[in-house]
């Protein structure tokens, strides 16, 4: 079995190795049908299940692989801006969502978030205040989070990039509840810390620390100045997925000053691993520890591994045609 999986790891990272040679080989990362067709390749690769773990590769494929969500990154940035600035064209653009490809993939994504807090922080998830760090020109999971799950929630969109965030600001113009909950805030996540105590939530998208480093020292700094039991959604990704996106250990999120509450790795449409923690009074971003191990987890602890709340019944009763309808579809970043 061992031999058979080194097999099918070999094969892939032969694959995703040749992908990403050819993407960075275009002259433009921008919306075409030759980029279109190597991410559906690329994503239709790592989407299935698959034994490798990306973080054991050797230094050569390590490299390929952080050169490769870099590529997917700026491709995925460059998708965003065009579809905002088509909805951006629209009297209402938000009752035009649709016209995204993957609308459905932040429905899903977002829905799984919320039934994550839920169930797992303790006393139940009514924020008042929440934070997205790195919302980008299609902020679409703060969106469905507050039409959808969280509708007295205020929302703070953070994002390095200034366009970025005027795009988004044009989106809700021609809506005065989501207008007047939806904020929008040129910041780098290192800048901010007073204003990170008045979150109960804070999300922190997937390409926002693409570097495992980068990553750590990120959730460092808001287990440093984020409120005692504030909730943190960090997301990851897990096999194969782990070319697309990075992958946050766990460990360095406990480290950071959190109690990791849940780990959860979809194996559907949604591509993104969903990490819940919480910020500890008991725990020191040092990782050392002022008292006995929060909850009986140290750092070293196995983390609680979940199912998908609701979806995991009707996914397993669904899962040869959604693997099929997504394997037909046309992905692109």
């Amino acid at each position: 079995m061992a031999a058979q999986n080194n097999k099918e790891v070999d094969a892939l990272v032969e694959k995703i190795t040749g992908l990403h040679a050819a993407i960075a080989k275009l002259p433009s990362l921008s919306p075409s049908p030759a980029v279109d067709l190597l991410f559906t390749e690329l994503v239709t690769a790592c989407v299935p299940p698959s034994p490798v773990d990306v973080t054991k590769l050797g230094p050569e494929a390590q490299e390929m692989r952080e050169g490769l969500i870099r590529l997917c990154s700026e491709a995925e940035g460059k998708l965003e801006a065009h579809y905002s600035d088509m909805l951006a064209a629209f009297d209402n653009p938000l009752d035009h969502l649709g016209m995204f490809p993957y609308y459905s993939n932040y429905i899903n994504l977002s829905k799984l978030e919320y039934e994550l807090l839920a169930r797992y922080v303790p006393g139940g998830i009514a924020p008042a205040r929440v934070a997205f760090i790195g919302s980008g020109p299609l902020p679409f999971s703060s969106f469905v989070l507050a039409a959808r799950h969280l509708p007295d929630t205020m929302f703070d969109n953070y994002d390095l990039c200034g366009a970025a965030n005027d795009r988004a600001s044009k989106l809700f113009r021609a809506d005065k509840d989501m207008g007047a909950r939806m904020s929008f805030h040129t910041a780098d996540v290192a800048d901010l810390a007073g204003e990170l105590a008045k979150y109960d939530v804070v999300f922190l998208a997937a390409l926002v620390g693409m570097a495992a480093e980068d990553k750590a020292k990120v959730i460092a700094h808001l287990g440093t100045h984020m409120a005692d039991g504030a909730a943190l959604v960090v997301r990851s990704a897990h096999g194969a997925r782990g070319f697309l996106y990075p992958i946050v250990d766990p460990q360095d999120i406990t480290l950071g000053g959190f109690k990791v509450l849940a780990v959860c790795h979809p194996d559907d449409d949604v591509v993104n691993s969903v990490i819940i923690a919480q910020k500890s009074k008991d725990v020191h971003v040092s990782g050392l520890r002022s008292g006995p191990a929060v909850g009986g987890q140290s750092a070293r602890s196995t983390v609680p591994v979940v199912s998908p709340p609701c979806r995991f019944g009707e996914m397993v009763a669904d899962m040869t045609q959604k693997r099929e309808e997504f394997a037909n579809a046309e992905v692109a970043f």
